[in-house]
């Protein structure tokens, strides 16, 4: 793991270096819960460029914190998507920093197929992944890398109840976004974007929806018996697979080897 505290340094990571220096020179921004935010300021810092970073108000303090502590420049944002675009936008157009969305870009999605290159090299026989979805970059990229490598892997998406806008849109064959989420994971509330839908559409195959009450069982699971601290969007998949959706599912009878993405490790204390 990135010392961001989740592999999303790894999106941010491509993205901030694949810049070029004159592109690059006025900084980058993005929207962001935490974690992408958190990965692009030490991306930023360094490329030795600066972050601008528009947080929800209601986003976890340890990840403010994180952003500030590489030396991001953070600035809130009401809780729903539209404000967070809306601040993002206005402050692009006063600075002239360059936009890097958390999720909705190829560059994000190629940093964080490593993880596939990463899993299937270390563990070859790995026939199941299961990847926490909010935007879609992260499920996105691993499907296409891992694809690539093994066509037949199977590639599944955990989602919270409180925010299934991506097993809907599978549902449905089309983008489905929500009024509004509640789900104590607070990094997977982003909605699919017309970059991340095609491959989720086309490659993920399916969604596992999992309640608030599973996530918890599972982030106490990681530290009883694993002794690691995950924040809830992190414990999603292990949710997803130790679910009577994954488990009872007799068309998914045959993984035998699954790997689980658990990605994120800034959850508050008091919240733990």
């Amino acid at each position: 793991m990135a010392i961001s505290g989740a592999f999303k340094f790894r999106g941010a990571c491509n993205a901030v270096f694949s810049l070029p220096d004159e592109a690059i020179s006025k900084g980058v921004i993005t929207h962001s819960s935490g974690n992408h935010a958190a990965a692009l300021s030490l991306a930023a810092k360094l490329r030795g460029v600066p972050a601008y970073i528009v947080v929800p108000n209601n986003a976890p303090t340890c990840k403010v914190e994180n952003i500030k502590r590489y030396d991001g420049r953070v600035n809130f944002s009401e809780t729903n998507m539209r404000s967070r675009i809306e601040v993002a936008n206005k402050l692009r157009q006063e600075i002239g920093a360059i936009l890097i969305p958390s999720s909705n870009d190829g560059r994000i999605m190629s940093g964080q197929g490593t993880i596939s290159l990463e899993i299937l090299e270390q563990a070859p026989k790995i026939d199941t992944i299961v990847v926490p979805i909010s935007g879609g970059g992260m499920l996105a990229g691993v499907a296409l890398a891992a694809k690539a490598i093994n066509p037949a892997i199977r590639i599944l998406g955990a989602e919270p109840k409180g925010a299934d806008d991506a097993a809907r849109s599978k549902a449905a064959g089309r983008i489905i976004t929500l009024r509004e989420t509640d789900t104590i994971a607070d990094g997977l509330r982003a909605f699919l974007g017309d970059v991340t839908w095609p491959v989720v559409r086309d490659l993920v195959d399916d969604i596992i929806v999992v309640e608030d009450t599973e996530i918890i069982k599972a982030m106490k699971l990681c530290f009883n018996i694993l002794k690691i601290v995950v924040e809830p969007s992190a414990a999603i998949g292990l949710a997803a697979v130790l679910s009577n959706t994954f488990q009872k599912n007799p068309a998914w009878k045959d993984s035998k080897h699954v790997g689980i993405v658990v990605s994120g490790g800034n959850v508050d204390m008091n919240l733990f």
